[in-house]
């Protein structure tokens, strides 16, 4: 079946991510300012999909980003390499005081009706300092690649950042890999950035190149610009709201070709409805609903949109991609940090309806 994707059979790189790299302080069910401990995840919304396709989907993987000198640095290149992904850095050295820095991620988990709480540091980030002419994309792209990926968060860090991703796209397209971007809008970061205007004055640069695009009606309305549906109107879990924005999208960039999307009602913390839907080629698919104990939300997302990329990577219909991502970012929900820890097997039984009676 069609998706209307040209994606090569071939390359050294089977996916790259063009993102900053973050390690995330969790303290769990605790909030952080009661907090005596933490676990540190190494996370990023666009290398999370590297890093899913790798460790969960068994694919070749590269994270193009910045890199710092210094111990945490050490911490996150050393999680990048365990994980499988080929590294491509820009390397910057530390001053022993205040930068450049590696950014930080501050949450907890929350818990029943009290919402996880998330806030940053991302103050002299080295990944917001990458500029045009940094990395060197025929060397990159040398042993050919099949799939580039970015997304929203880095392109709000800076006013580079965003002529990285087109630079990086334009050597994807010549290289013959899809392009894809996940809006992932943070209104905090585009809201120190310049706002929801300037927002959509960068985006537009960015998204002329994209042939995969992943985000909410929300994502849509406030990264393009165009006007939808008052989403809280309108149940969670009810696709009407996306699919009725989809030709307003197409009418701005009528090259993309494929629009995807979860959908979640949080019913609180640690209990959510799930369920995901997609445009294909001018069809429309939709996910079954799971319902969902959740351990850690963070990261579901970019479960998701990994396991949708390997479906189409790997030939698999529309609704099976689909599927496939589904089920992938609900089991990422069940895990702690941002990475997968599931397997393909896995994956397969829940996207065909497995259930969670005990394996022996």
């Amino acid at each position: 079946m069609s998706n209307g994707l040209t994606i090569s059979s071939q390359g050294s790189l089977d996916f790259v991510s063009l993102g900053a790299l973050i390690h995330r302080l969790d303290t769990g069910i605790v909030p952080f300012r009661r907090a005596s401990h933490c676990e540190i995840h190494v996370s990023g919304g666009e290398f999370n999909c590297a890093a899913n396709l790798s460790t969960c989907f068994g694919l070749k993987t590269g994270i193009v980003t910045a890199m710092v000198d210094y111990p945490v640095g050490e911490l996150i290149d050393n999680a990048v390499r365990t994980l499988g992904v080929k590294p491509f850095y820009k390397r910057f050295k530390h001053n022993g005081v205040n930068g450049p820095n590696m950014a930080t991620v501050y949450s907890d988990r929350g818990q029943g009706v009290r919402p996880p709480i998330v806030f940053y540091n991302r103050a002299n980030e080295a990944g917001g300092m990458l500029k045009a002419g940094d990395f060197d994309w025929k060397e990159i792209f040398s042993g050919g690649v099949r799939w580039f990926h970015s997304g929203g968060i880095f392109s709000a860090l800076s006013e580079t950042t965003p002529e990285v991703i087109v630079e990086g796209m334009q050597a994807a397209k010549q290289a013959g890999a899809v392009v894809s971007f996940d809006l992932n809008y943070r209104a905090k970061l585009w809201n120190i950035a310049g706002g929801e205007r300037h927002a959509v004055a960068v985006l537009d640069k960015i998204l002329r190149h994209v042939d995969v695009l992943v985000g909410n009606e929300e994502d849509l309305q406030k990264s393009l610009g165009i006007p939808g549906p008052e989403v809280a109107a309108k149940s969670s879990l009810d696709p009407a709201a996306f699919f009725s924005m989809i030709d307003k999208v197409l009418a701005k960039h009528p090259q993309i070709k494929v629009v995807a999307t979860t959908l979640r009602e949080v019913l609180s913390t640690n209990r959510h409805r799930w369920s995901a839907v997609a445009w294909v080629d001018g069809k429309t698919y939709t996910a079954p609903t799971a319902e969902l104990d959740v351990y850690d939300r963070i990261g579901g997302g970019d479960g998701f949109a990994s396991g949708f990329f390997y479906g189409l990577l790997t030939g698999e219909s529309p609704e099976d991609a689909l599927r496939l991502g589904w089920a992938h970012g609900a089991l990422l929900t069940t895990f702690p940090g941002d990475i997968s820890m599931a397997s393909l097997d896995e994956v397969r039984a829940f996207a065909k309806g497995g259930s969670a009676r005990v394996q022996r």
